[in-house]
């Protein structure tokens, strides 16, 4: 570890939005739910009419103090199951209202979450060698997550809109000249709310990046933990961590004291205008404007009125979480491709013919890989690419994957630009191991049909014993069905080279690219592995970026590169009798695996024989 610092990150493709493009980007996850709203925007409607009947049912009963006895219990009678009718009616209601805005808010959330999910897996390469993957799996999750116990609110917000138009006309039926006072106090806690919009959108936004930050720290050292280990930094990564996280605590904080802050804030001022209704309420009464009664009666459903007021301010605030986390979320989804495809023609077969025409590259700014780069692999060849490290051998191999944008020149497989692919069938012709190869979390069967998932297990284990005579899958507990665990530690270095190769067997690449990993591996497993690439070099397009002796030798060219240039090509014989570069580089790289490589042929033939 050792990298994470204290402190918020901002991302290079975060962007600002205003509120008409959120909200109108986050209407278009609401509309193929059109009838569902419909339901609760009617659910929410008659809730509010229901509210607003007790303060209405309290009037009748106080105005009935003036009526007889018995017409005075009578009423009492009708009020008391009125009030239970109403409870029963409301409770029933908001149960079902519930029910339905969760559905909806999660229908909402997974779409979202899909969305942003599909669009990072659309991300080039270069997009996750440039972003830490916890902070990308955070907006993923946590931010989604937010959105949606955000959205919960927003149901409440049309129930309180719904309750103080209600309560204002019933007002207004009271008297109209306190009806009108109110309204104009009214206003003041949207302004004291909005005075703590942008406070609380800030406070937000960088309590998700604290966010981010924690969980880009705890995956950083989870999957760093064994190289932790080895040098003995578990402390070092706790440190690390505490200041990390002590980072989120205090924003966390913040955020807090600001959420806190609004309701006694607006409760404050609502407790003024109440004060101004009651000293003017007094005075009209005292002028004779209104009774006394009326009076009680105002002012009884003025605090009735303050509750949905002060939570429409707060919600407000309370949304800039959800706003904050769309804007973040979005961002992630709206991040400017670094590979831009000029048409998107189907690849149904490749024959594997590959040229770069004056091909410049470079990461970046950085400096330039490659420079009027020219080469041509013809079909069904074999090509290895040798030289020092920053040669720009792995950057050819992600050129032709298509994971990097060129900045001048052609690519050209099978005589057709390769940007006028479609991506997605274009890659599926490809065979790619990385230096590190990668299983996923299963079976080592489910890594082998991971490509090809319809493979049934009599097919999986007829490609696994094409290695080697399948003799490698005696040394795995349950064979396989042994599991791989996380990464595919539970297995060595060897056998998940055998077990990669056997899942590009599987695949059967018009084009392979070979990454060769500089684990060192026992003789017999360097036979088994020498085995399964003569297998695939076999009948297709091969491109070897070499560590190993017997890999290059068996290429049927070897490419040797200094800074982007090709400055010596040929087979290995031929390379060696000119005494150049690839010459030194032999002898100096090598040579010391002269003995394995010999040692490694002999197995290979005993295993043949």
């Amino acid at each position: 570890m050792g990298m994470m610092r204290a402190g918020l990150t901002n991302e290079a493709y975060d962007r600002t939005y205003t509120n008409r493009q959120l909200f109108r980007r986050i209407a278009t996850y609401f509309k193929p739910s059109g009838r569902q709203m419909a339901i609760l925007v009617l659910l929410v409607t008659v809730i509010s009419f229901t509210g607003a009947l007790l303060p209405v049912l309290i009037a009748w009963g106080v105005g009935a103090l003036d009526t007889t006895f018995m017409a005075r219990r009578t009423l009492e009678i009708a009020l008391v199951v009125g009030v239970l009718v109403i409870g029963v009616a409301n409770w029933l209601l908001n149960w079902a209202r519930r029910i339905l805005t969760v559905q909806l808010i999660s229908n909402v959330v997974l779409a979202m979450r899909t969305d942003a999910f599909a669009a990072v897996m659309n991300h080039d390469m270069s997009f996750f060698d440039e972003y830490q993957s916890g902070r990308v799996v955070s907006r993923i999750t946590s931010d989604t997550d937010e959105f949606g116990r955000v959205a919960v609110l927003i149901t409440e917000l049309f129930t309180q809109i719904l309750l103080v138009i209600i309560l204002v006309a019933y007002l207004f039926t009271i008297n109209w000249q306190m009806t009108l006072l109110l309204l104009l106090l009214a206003p003041v806690a949207f302004i004291v709310a909005g005075g703590y919009r942008s406070w609380a959108r800030r406070i937000t936004r960088k309590s998700q990046q604290a966010v981010a930050d924690v969980n880009a720290s705890i995956q950083e050292a989870v999957t760093g933990i064994s190289v932790a280990k080895n040098f003995r930094r578990e402390q070092g990564i706790y440190d690390e961590f505490l200041g990390v996280n002590s980072a989120s605590y205090a924003i966390h904080v913040q955020r807090g004291f600001v959420l806190a802050l609004i309701f006694p804030t607006l409760q404050f001022f609502a407790g003024v205008g109440t004060a101004l209704l009651l000293t003017a309420g007094g005075y009209y009464t005292y002028l004779g404007v209104i009774s006394a009664g009326a009076w009680f009666l105002f002012m009884n459903s003025v605090a009735l009125f303050w509750f949905p007021m002060i939570n429409l301010s707060a919600f407000w605030s309370q949304f800039q979480a959800a706003l904050s986390a769309t804007e973040r979320i979005f961002g992630l989804m709206d991040a400017e491709p670094a590979v831009f495809q000029t048409a998107s023609k189907p690849v149904t077969t490749l024959h594997g013919d590959i040229k770069f025409d004056r091909v410049s590259f470079r990461y970046g700014e950085k400096e330039q890989v490659l420079r009027d780069f020219t080469l041509h692999i013809q079909p069904g060849e074999s090509v290895a690419l040798v030289g020092h490290t920053g040669a720009g051998k792995s950057s050819i191999a992600k050129l032709i994957t298509r994971f990097y944008e060129f900045q001048d020149g052609r690519i050209l497989v099978d005589d057709q630009d390769i940007r006028t692919f479609d991506l997605q069938s274009y890659r599926r012709r490809l065979g790619i191991v990385s230096q590190s190869p990668f299983l996923f979390a299963g079976t080592v069967a489910d890594n082998i049909r991971y490509a090809v998932p319809a493979l049934n297990d009599v097919a999986v284990e007829q490609i696994a014993r094409q290695i080697g005579g399948g003799d490698w899958l005696e040394t795995l507990p349950d064979g396989l069905n042994t599991d791989v665990g996380e990464r595919g530690a539970r297995l060595s270095m060897g056998q998940r080279q055998l077990v990669v190769l056997a899942r590009m067997l599987a695949q059967d690449p018009a084009i392979f690219i070979l990454d060769e990993a500089t684990a060192s591996v026992d003789p017999f497993t360097e036979a088994q592995i020498q085995a399964a690439l003569d297998l695939i070099f076999r009948n297709r397009t091969s491109i070897v970026i070499a560590h190993r002796l017997s890999t290059v030798k068996a290429c049927d060219r070897i490419i040797v590169l200094d800074h982007g240039r090709i400055i010596e090509a040929g087979s290995h014989d031929t390379l060696m009798a000119q005494g150049g570069h690839y010459a030194g580089l032999y002898d100096t790289y090598f040579r010391h695996q002269s003995l394995a490589y010999i040692e490694s042929r002999r197995a290979a033939s005993a295993l043949a024989g």
